[in-house]
């Protein structure tokens, strides 16, 4: 709105300062302060206003230390940070680009569905909230609106390029009779050395990158080449059905990961830094050039939003650090994983969530490698049902990971602090990937 406002006044009255809001960088920048100013300003009332209405979480005895403090701790604040998310996206970002309304649907649709989860287990006194594969309706069905928007949408495309090898000029100059200037071989010189690039023209793709490997694209196109002919037709099935376990993957597991004081907020702002320069670079058609990725046209916009994103978890880990005044709930940590992985589709990055997202793959493959291990024992012993496996043959004490470490006896704020230097590490490697190839 504000982008508007002030291109007119740019326009139409030449108003001082106001082209200023033609720049990503800057409205990036007031993006991610204003979200964190709605946090910061809005957050203690919140909470207050939560306690009022004791909407407070229900803690499941799990034996850990400290776990009962946080009872009737105020829920749901996953409410105020899709709040900071979405309004200054709708203050600084352009309404007509399709990346930016993706983006917000989807933070409103995985918030309705992990609000829908809140509700039942605080006003209607049930643990056990929504049923799983209600979840996972709900995570499917925006992976399949997304998915078919990203095939079929003509606004959705990729920036082809092509090359130019100036060893061709070199070979021309060299060939000339009359003798060469010192212009003239400093010219051979460096095009010897150079390989220009032009731009052509956007085309819809199902290419995507691939860290550490130096052509670094893989077209999914190439999944079903046995199909022959027919690859091409189907090919949008395959692109669909791999962003719907995509994001059903990575939405779970930042559900997961929400277990202990500012673990979730934390990688989640982590992850959102990495990814909004990961999508200035694509947006940026100089940077793409020179790193050799795929340029994205009109992609640069989403970085408004991802900017929003970190700003709003950051100011939530200003309640959310231990002792939490408040948690986000499933209204949050749905949404933020889901936001997380419909960007990382969006910019191209999808496979590069293997690695930046290090610390939710930890964690739902220990649920997995657990739930698996107990089922062995158990059949290979012939416990019968109702009888729990010893702690002792489980792969881990407790699962997610995080209560493992609980387990262990190492304090809950250590836990975290680790688990965001990991995350770090994790985000660094994943930018890194932009020239280690």
């Amino acid at each position: 709105m504000l982008y508007y406002l002030f291109d007119w006044l740019d326009k139409t009255f030449n108003m001082p300062g106001a082209g200023v809001f033609h720049y990503i960088t800057f409205r990036a920048a007031m993006a991610s302060i204003t979200s964190l100013l709605i946090m910061i300003i809005f957050g203690k009332r919140f909470i207050n206003y939560l306690r009022r209405k004791q909407i407070g979480e229900t803690v499941r005895d799990l034996n850990l230390e400290g776990q009962k403090a946080k009872e009737g701790t105020p829920t749901m604040g996953g409410l105020l940070i899709l709040a900071a998310i979405i309004i200054p996206t709708l203050l600084f970002a352009k309404m007509n680009n399709i990346y930016v309304l993706i983006m917000l649907g989807t933070t409103v649709w995985l918030g309705m569905v992990g609000f829908i989860d809140d509700y039942i287990k605080v006003f209607r006194h049930n643990k056990k909230g929504m049923p799983g594969k209600w979840k996972v309706v709900g995570q499917v069905s925006l992976g399949l609106i997304v998915g078919l928007l990203i095939m079929f949408h003509p606004d959705i495309t990729v920036r082809e390029t092509f090359e130019v090898d100036n060893r061709t000029v070199a070979t021309h100059l060299e060939s000339m009779p009359e003798e060469l200037t010192a212009d003239q071989q400093a010219q051979i010189e460096n095009s010897r050395r150079e390989v220009v690039v032009f731009s052509g023209s956007d085309v819809k793709t199902t290419k995507t990158t691939i860290p550490f490997v130096k052509d670094n694209q893989l077209d999914y196109a190439k999944i079903i080449t046995w199909m022959g002919s027919w690859a091409d037709k189907w090919v949008w099935l395959v692109y669909v059905l791999i962003v719907i376990f995509i994001i059903t993957a990575v939405s779970n597991a930042s559900n997961l990961t929400d277990g202990i004081d500012g673990l979730a907020t934390g990688v989640a702002a982590v992850n959102g830094g990495a990814l909004a320069i990961l999508a200035w670079v694509s947006g940026n058609i100089i940077f793409s050039n020179y790193l050799n990725i795929m340029y994205l046209p009109n992609i640069g916009e989403l970085t408004i939003f991802i900017t929003a994103y970190m700003g709003a978890t950051l100011g939530f880990l200003w309640f959310n650090t231990h002792p939490a005044e408040i948690f986000m709930g499933d209204t949050g940590s749905l949404a933020l994983g889901g936001i997380i992985a419909v960007f990382a589709i969006l910019i191209r990055k999808e496979l590069l969530l293997i690695i930046l997202c290090g610390i939710y793959i930890m964690e739902n493959l220990s649920v997995i490698i657990q739930t698996a291990g107990c089922k062995l024992y158990r059949r290979k012993h012939k416990l019968p049902i109702g009888i729990p496996v010893p702690i002792e043959k489980r792969p881990y004490l407790m699962t997610p990971l995080h209560h493992h470490y609980q387990k262990k006896g190492i304090p809950e704020e250590k836990i975290v602090q680790r688990f965001i230097i990991v995350a770090i590490l994790l985000a660094v490697v994943s930018i890194a990937t932009l020239k280690l190839r």
